[in-house]
């Protein structure tokens, strides 16, 4: 096809590069089994061949980041000092300061939650769990806010899990517990905890959500379920098609993520599955930010007023502590031919690459499986066994890329993910901090992370700051980047397929640019439509139709306009008080 591997150089993000043993498969029987088991098993499995290698890495020089280079000076060395000292402090507070004094057998509870809990592997609680347990376990209402990685699932699956085995729920009492979720994979992960904690209990569980089998869900219902974990639409449409489905006899409602429910455009539903439930039940509702829309949501879904939870007001910044990033300024026509050396420096790692559409995810996959370097994919348009699959697959690797829209972004719970790349910039500063949460999760987490911009792009910089995100500048090396840019134009021209999904993903790039809601940054009229091209392996820009400017278009937004009172670097949030500079407000 033209291409040539002996030009695939490796991209001057100088660093000290390390082999990584693979280790050896796993056995089939072992994956089938762990298909069921939520990603913290995954984690737990590994925990004693990451002790093992701990001493290493601490002592190794900064290996992961790239070559920074400040006012023409290299940084390298200081910026391996500054991580050393971050490491000292870190161990010093007790890692990343989600953790609390409180053990979990302070709680009083079942003997067979007490001992799947130690099963997983938990002695004390995190934060939002030591605060957050023991007024649910006692009924009270809870709005909840905190980071993401916090260890909010078990803050809110734990008291479910007691409430159905107190009021002694059985089948045919149907659904006690009820637990909604914005997104499949997180509904997915979520069941999987729920399957855990109810490991020695006889209380039923399961899981609706779109893309499974309506048939075989419907049917499960009406055998009786106590504890139901699903998404918005599924969940509506069960509640009003489904006739077996018991749920008059629910004890207790926990919404999770709501607002990314509600900006996945899941408000009329949630409003009407409100409407449908019994009244006189139990209310948990978390929420990473609290829009005006959550703030709705939350009026209309609490019966009695909440014990207001927030376990992250007053912090410095909102990243977790152990997560290094950065940000590189690159030539539009040279994004992509930067990414793949970047990604071919570090393929023995774990890397989650964040694009703004399914059509570039979909592309961009193709594209670097055709030229030999694996990736997986995760986005939207994926049939549902295919992204459980997917999900999953990467849960396990110890090594892999994992090409992603936001779908991924939010809640989910990947193991030791050691790089987050944002090739496509996230919407606003929220996004971004959502994005990044998928590495240094949990206690003493170390990840990475690296934001693709180009030059019209960094006024996006004064935002982060003003969201109290720390980003240091990032250099590579011209002369080490991949010489694959021709290589790559021939493939894509010469392959009907791919050439077919170059042009879908190209188009689909300038209409989410166009669709940005801080168009003062991400201004598409200022795009260098040839550049464009080039990074999509063009050698001159496509003939596609792209009418940014029609009525469709200009109304379009990525998201539900839920917290957009007015973006500018003092507002980072959109907050409708411009003055309140907590990310999580309440009212």
């Amino acid at each position: 096809m033209g291409f040539d591997p002996s030009h695939s150089h490796i991209v001057g993000f100088n660093e000290v590069e390390k082999k990584k043993k693979v280790e050896a498969v796993i056995m089939a029987e072992e994956q089938e089994n762990n298909l069921h088991l939520s990603p913290m098993d995954e984690t737990r499995k590994k925990k004693k061949k990451k002790n093992n290698k701990k001493r290493s890495r601490d002592t190794e020089t900064d290996e992961e980041a790239p070559q920074v280079e400040k006012n023409g000076e290299s940084m390298e060395n200081e910026e391996v000092e500054e991580g050393e000292v971050k490491i000292h402090k870190k161990k010093k507070k007790g890692g990343s300061g989600i953790m609390s004094t409180e053990a979990f057998e302070s709680l009083g509870l079942s003997e067979a939650t007490y001992k799947a809990i130690n099963d997983m592997g938990f002695e004390n609680m995190t934060q939002i769990q030591a605060r957050a347990i023991p007024p649910l376990l006692i009924g009270k209402d809870v709005l909840g806010a905190a980071r993401t990685g916090s260890g909010k699932t078990l803050a809110f699956l734990i008291p479910a899990v007691e409430l159905l085995y107190n009021v002694q729920f059985t089948p045919r009492n149907g659904a006690g517990v009820i637990v909604i979720c914005p997104t499949r994979e997180l509904a997915i992960q979520t069941h999987a905890v729920a399957k855990e904690l109810l490991k020695y209990h006889s209380q039923t569980l399961a899981l609706v959500i779109g893309g499974a089998t309506r048939k075989i869900e419907a049917e499960r219902l009406a055998k009786g379920v106590n504890l139901l974990v699903g998404t918005p639409g599924r969940l509506l449409d069960h509640l009003q098609n489904t006739k077996g489905f018991m749920y008059k006899n629910l004890k207790c409602l926990m919404i999770d993520e709501a607002d990314r429910i509600l900006e996945a455009n899941f408000e009329e539903e949630m409003k009407q599955i409100i409407k449908i439930l019994p009244k006189n039940r139990q209310t948990a509702l978390f929420s990473a930010t609290q829009t005006k829309k959550v703030e709705d949501l939350a009026r209309l879904s609490f019966q009695t007023t909440p014990i207001y939870i927030d376990v992250d007001d007053g912090r410095t910044k909102v990243t977790n502590e152990g997560l290094l990033q950065g940000y590189v300024v690159v030539p539009c026509a040279k994004r992509f031919i930067v990414l793949y050396s970047f990604l071919k420096r570090h393929k023995s790692k774990k890397v989650m690459v964040f694009f703004s559409s399914c059509n570039s995810v979909k592309f961009h996959a193709d594209l670097l499986n055709l030229i030999q370097l694996n990736c997986l994919s995760i986005h939207g348009k994926q049939k549902q066994q295919s992204r459980t699959t997917t999900f999953f697959d990467f849960c396990k690797a110890e090594s892999g890329i994992l090409l992603c829209t936001d779908v991924a972004a939010r809640g989910l719970d990947i193991p030791a993910v050691d790089w987050i790349v944002q090739y496509d910039p996230p919407d606003e500063p929220k996004e971004y901090i959502h994005r990044v949460g998928r590495t240094a999760r949990g206690e003493g987490g170390k990840g990475n992370a690296l934001l693709f911009l180009i030059p019209e792009e960094l006024q996006f910089l004064r935002y982060l700051k003003a969201a109290k995100v720390p980003v240091k500048e990032y250099a590579y090396d011209e002369s080490k980047v991949a010489n694959v840019q021709s290589h790559l134009e021939n493939l894509v021209a010469n392959n009907f397929y791919l050439n077919k999904m170059a042009k879908e993903a190209y188009r689909s790039y300038i209409l989410a640019y166009n669709s940005h809601s801080m168009k003062d940054i991400f201004n598409v009229h200022r795009l260098d439509m040839p550049a464009i091209a080039a990074s999509f392996c063009f050698s001159n820009p496509p003939n596609v139709s792209v009418n940014i400017n029609s009525s469709k278009q200009r109304n379009k937004m990525r998201k539900v306009d839920g917290s957009r009172h007015g973006f500018s670097d003092t507002n980072p949030y959109g907050k409708r008080n411009v003055d309140d500079i907590r990310q999580f407000v309440r009212h």
